[in-house]
């Protein structure tokens, strides 16, 4: 049965092995949308266990004050890491294919979690729902069956892309969740999962996202080997194969970057015509700006927000959970694209989040969004991540997160005042420029 969902599986992964970032996808005429049957694939895993599955795997106490004791017995998984990844099988997609199912519509008593004001799903929680099932995609892919815990510690270490195809989801229908492991490195694994909800009798699919996993030792203190990854078809050959020029794109948009390098003559032609915008006609002075018509300052944009990080949103290895920080970093990005346009935003897609340094329970969580570009009715939101222990007042910048959003009417231009927020501009400008546009997002 395993084998039969995952063939299903990997020929509904087709529009996912185009090069490129895509918001494409969403134009396509819904009813020629590929979608699996109800009785045709294997039992999902109800979302609710999916965290306490985590917790077994890795001998987490659901006890705060457990957690040290815990920590110190994880020690003893030390001589289950392999030495080199020629010490471990080989493991096939289908090993680590899993599913999970968030009965909404069968089981209303979880909607009040989910629910919006407008009566659509929380993205937020389908942020932190994606990051546990990419963690536990991963473990079945590394699972040592000789021992009892898991002595790898997987975290999660960049979201790549998450692309909708639909405006709004129903709070009222079920959702699935599905995923594999399709690319692996020495250390690190790339993992592709699809989002369906029930439409009749089908669940269709509404939303494509590539994560980024790495594996550490047993105390979450170094690099660890995980099992290599061998294709068993030509689509699968393709899923690695893309997985490897992911892996290439996100090196070669990294030695790009405007905080390694100045930015291009096209780049630099388009900054200074938006200076010369600005320029007052009346003084004609390089210190006398005016905003043109229908156009805000970069600076009046900005949305700040403070969490305090407590013990409840802490991982199975102490430390804050990622898919809590996406949330929260995605309400504020959504609040701020609301303020912008004033009207209600639809999210189009998440771009390269880094987990730059993990954050500790207890610590101050400062979260600054701003836009930073836009075009026609598009904003594209950057939320900037910092923490602080109580005892220290030192900033360390922990993530970056870039949102895409969709407003349902044309929008203001962005005009940055200073250097640094024309370099925030152009940032933001290539991480949209980097998917296709325009997106039209199905409603039903």
């Amino acid at each position: 049965m395993l084998r039969g969902a995952f063939n299903r599986f990997c020929s509904l992964n087709k529009g996912l092995l185009i090069p490129g970032r895509g918001l494409t996808q969403g134009s396509q005429n819904p009813e020629k949308q590929r979608v699996i049957h109800m009785h045709e694939a294997c039992s999902p895993i109800h979302v609710n266990h999916v965290r306490d599955k985590l917790r077994e795997i890795v001998g987490a106490s659901t006890n705060w004050r457990d957690h040290v004791k815990a920590m110190e017995e994880r020690k003893l998984l030390q001589s289950f890491l392999a030495e080199s990844q020629k010490g471990l099988p080989p493991r096939r997609m289908r090993d680590s294919y899993s599913e999970v199912l968030l009965p909404l519509g069968s089981q209303p008593e979880l909607r009040e979690k989910y629910l919006t004001v407008q009566n659509t799903i929380r993205f937020g929680r389908i942020l932190e729902d994606l990051d546990s099932l990419g963690v536990l995609i991963c473990y079945m892919h590394t699972r040592i069956h000789e021992a009892k815990m898991s002595p790898l510690s997987i975290v999660t270490a960049l979201v790549d892309k998450i692309d909708m195809q639909k405006m709004s989801l129903s709070p009222e229908q079920d959702i699935k969740f599905s995923g594999h492991v399709s690319w692996v490195g020495k250390t690190s694994m790339e993992v592709k999962m699809q989002m369906f909800q029930l439409h009749g009798n089908e669940f269709c699919p509404v939303l494509d996202a590539t994560f980024v996993m790495v594996a550490r030792d047993s105390e979450n203190k170094g690099p660890a080997f995980v099992n290599p990854l061998i294709p068993e078809s030509p689509e699968e050959e393709e899923l690695f194969r893309q997985g490897e020029l992911n892996k290439g794109r996100r090196v070669s948009f990294s030695a790009k970057s405007l905080l390694k390098m100045a930015p291009s003559a096209e780049e630099r032609n388009t900054i200074h015509e938006m200076f010369l915008h600005t320029l007052d006609p009346k003084t004609v002075s390089f210190q006398s700006r005016v905003l043109p018509p229908n156009a805000v300052w970069m600076e009046d944009s900005k949305l700040k927000s403070l969490e305090v990080c407590h013990p409840q949103e802490r991982n199975i290895f102490n430390r804050i959970f990622g898919g809590f920080l996406m949330r929260k970093a995605y309400e504020l990005g959504w609040a701020t694209a609301c303020n912008f346009g004033g009207s209600r935003p639809f999210v189009v897609a998440v771009d390269d989040i880094m987990f730059q340094k993990p954050v500790d329970v207890g610590s101050l969580l400062f979260l600054s969004s701003q836009v930073c570009f836009t075009q026609d009715n598009y904003i594209q939101v950057r939320v900037h991540s910092e923490v602080a222990s109580l005892e220290s007042k030192e900033h360390m910048t922990t993530n970056v997160f870039h949102f895409t959003f969709m407003s349902e009417k044309e929008v203001p231009l962005v005009f940055p005042r200073t250097y640094g927020e024309s370099m925030l501009y152009l940032d933001g400008k290539r991480h949209f420029s980097s998917m296709s546009v325009p997106v039209n997002l199905r409603k039903d």
